[in-house]
């Protein structure tokens, strides 16, 4: 389309052009999406999704198998403070370069094949932590696994929110995050104290299924047809939103919206471009959320679930508290994946924050003020050497950390853990799509590699209320981030959302 065709438009005034788009536009997209055939975007979505299934895996691995190697017969396995932390944090230092080769990645193999690409670090770290017979292997195992997961924190999001609709892109947005977890679950459930036959090793063994899984499907699974038409490629940009949408529907007319929004964009960003508010603004706000993210301390609790567990001596025993925490972790993932495209990000975003704030403020005063005859720790100080505690609780007031741990994994699940990834894949530019994925993810796993690296080492200083009291600080940092930062991208088109941040036009988010 000519620039001179298209001068009318954006000169209308602003009651006009709302006109236009709330009476024609609104009523021949909701007759598109309503015929639509969802069936192989599906398959698409669950073919990609199993990435994050291994990646959800392997962030939970050290778990229970912390506990089983610090008490390792073998002396070149067996596990302190200093090894238990590295064994536990490296991994998200593998995510960090994994999303910074991600930026590279993106762009020039597409999101298809670099998510296809994680597979093959995946699986050989997967090998290596197997036939283990050192710390060495180990750690090195923990480092590809943790840059596959780095790959596909930063490809997944992208290559379902540009192969998906307006109108599934919220469930559908939810399912890295719902994958993630059932992956955490099934790692829980495969361990040896569930009365399962699998130890350690074997769980190395059984990651290696959804990652063989995952690329046997994604060969049959076509490109992201906007990325596509970035590379110039029209036919067959127009052949996979084809098969996506179905051959009997009006596919042609989104195939045309698309190749109208990519035609206003360059192949490249450049340096100058960065200044642009249209640039730079959906950046800072999807780097803010994934700092923000990881600042609240999931990864830290997640990594060291059991410890924790075993240092607050919970009413069950850890291996089954952190099982039953994963349940409800999937729950609530669920009931964003449903609620998301209704409700909208932001009120699930409020609601998440403020679970989280409550729940961290709960675990934080729990340790600082019950004593320690109460709640079974030892000088409230250590969690090293966890195998070793005593895992009976010595009173029902032992519920609370059981309770508030849970509920900071529901607030995390039902709003910043899927919600993020979805608006960072939703407002991020296409010319910045695949640089500015990459970045976020480096931002985010570095910050959980400095969390985790060092979570151990606070404990043992200050003791263990003092990171719970620092989360709930940035829970109530990150109210105030939505609140003032974060647009609303319900039912709205990724080209609808990229015409907000480019005109500032906020008839385009209404």
């Amino acid at each position: 389309m000519e620039p001179s065709a298209r001068e009318p438009l954006v000169r209308k005034t602003r009651s006009s052009y709302r006109t236009f788009t709330e009476s024609a536009s609104k009523r021949l997209d909701k007759e598109y999406l309503r015929s639509l055939h969802n069936k192989r975007l599906y398959l698409a979505v669950f073919a990609a999704v199993l990435g994050n299934f291994s990646f959800g895996f392997a962030l939970v691995y050290p778990s229970p198998v912390i506990p089983a190697l610090e008490a390792d017969p073998s002396p070149a396995l067996r596990l302190n403070q200093h090894t238990a932390s590295w064994f536990g944090s490296v991994f998200t230092l593998g995510a960090a370069v994994g999303g910074l080769s991600a930026m590279l990645l993106n762009d020039r193999l597409g999101r298809k094949l670099s998510i296809m690409f994680s597979a093959l670090p995946s699986a050989v770290g997967y090998a290596l932590m197997a036939g283990a017979q050192g710390i060495g292997m180990l750690l090195l195992g923990r480092v590809l696994t943790g840059y596959a997961g780095g790959v596909t924190s930063a490809s997944i999001p992208v290559y379902i929110s540009e192969i998906s609709h307006a109108g599934v892109r919220g469930t559908l947005g939810a399912c890295p995050q719902l994958m993630a977890v059932l992956g955490s679950l099934v790692l829980y459930a495969l361990g040896k104290y569930l009365g399962l036959v699998l130890d350690w090793r074997w769980l190395a063994v059984a990651g290696e299924v959804p990652v063989l899984t995952m690329i046997i499907l994604l060969c049959f699974m076509p490109n992201s047809p906007r990325f596509l038409l970035s590379q110039g490629k029209d036919d067959e940009a127009l052949g996979s939103l084809c098969w996506l949408r179905g051959k009997d529907t009006d596919y042609a007319r989104e195939y045309e919206q698309i190749k109208d929004s990519v035609r206003k964009q360059s192949q490249r960003i450049s340096c100058a471009e960065i200044k642009d508010p249209f640039i730079y603004k959906p950046i800072l706000i999807a780097v803010g959320m994934r700092f923000l993210q990881q600042l609240s301390g999931v990864t830290c609790v997640l990594v060291y679930l059991q410890s924790i567990f075993k240092k607050t001596s919970v009413i069950l025993k850890p291996e089954y508290d952190a099982a039953l925490v994963g349940l409800v972790r999937l729950f609530s993932v669920a009931i964003a994946a449903v609620s998301m495209d209704k409700a909208g990000r932001k009120v699930l975003l409020f609601v998440s924050a403020g679970v989280m704030l409550v729940s961290n403020l709960t675990m934080g005063l729990y340790i600082h003020f019950v004593p320690a005859s109460q709640n079974g720790t030892i000088a409230n100080k250590t969690l090293v050497s966890s195998a070793n505690l005593p895992a009976e609780p010595t009173n029902y007031i032992t519920l609370i950390p059981l309770l508030a741990t849970m509920f900071f994994i529901m607030g995390y699940a039902m709003g910043w853990g899927p919600i993020t990834w979805l608006l960072m894949s939703e407002i991020l530019p296409l010319k910045a799509r695949g640089v500015a994925s990459g970045l976020c993810v480096v931002v985010s796993w570095l910050t959980a590699f400095t969390l985790t690296r060092f979570f151990l080492w606070v404990v043992e200083v200050f003791g263990l209320e003092v990171p719970f009291l620092f989360f709930a600080v940035i829970c109530a940092g990150n109210i105030l981030f939505t609140g003032c930062c974060v647009p609303e991208t319900k039912g709205r088109s990724l080209e609808q959302i990229e015409a907000f941040f480019r005109t500032g036009r906020r008839s385009f988010m209404r």
